[in-house]
């Protein structure tokens, strides 16, 4: 199996998916790889295509960095206490790595999907 990454957004406060959510994807074991996929989440919380696979997929230390305050702001909540989130995780075998973001105004947490 080929390594992928991917993520979504579930928007606690309002009980949906969180859509318009930017997400950069950067790689820090390797600075001249340090900014590798950027997208937004779709309707369904979920960007369009994995944030890395196939022959991009590298062992190695990653940072994805959530734009929540853009989401939050955008939706009328509580602004001014979440702005950028990093989530770094450390990615080794080649396999589905999904990494979802919950998030509220006030918030976050993040585990290792499927």
């Amino acid at each position: 199996m080929a390594g992928r990454l991917t993520t979504h957004v579930l928007d606690l406060a309002l009980g949906r998916p969180a859509e318009g959510v930017r997400v950069e994807l950067r790689r820090l074991s390797d600075p001249a790889d340090a900014h590798l996929a950027a997208g937004t989440t779709n309707a369904d919380g979920r960007l369009d295509a994995p944030l890395l696979e196939g022959d991009r997929f590298a062992p190695g230390l990653y940072e994805l960095v959530f734009h929540a305050g853009d989401h939050l702001r955008a939706t009328g909540q509580p602004d001014g206490f979440l702005d950028m989130v990093p989530i770094r995780v450390r990615l080794s075998e080649p396999t589905h790595y999904h990494v979802p973001l919950l998030l509220s105004p006030f918030g976050y947490s993040t585990y290792r999907g499927s």
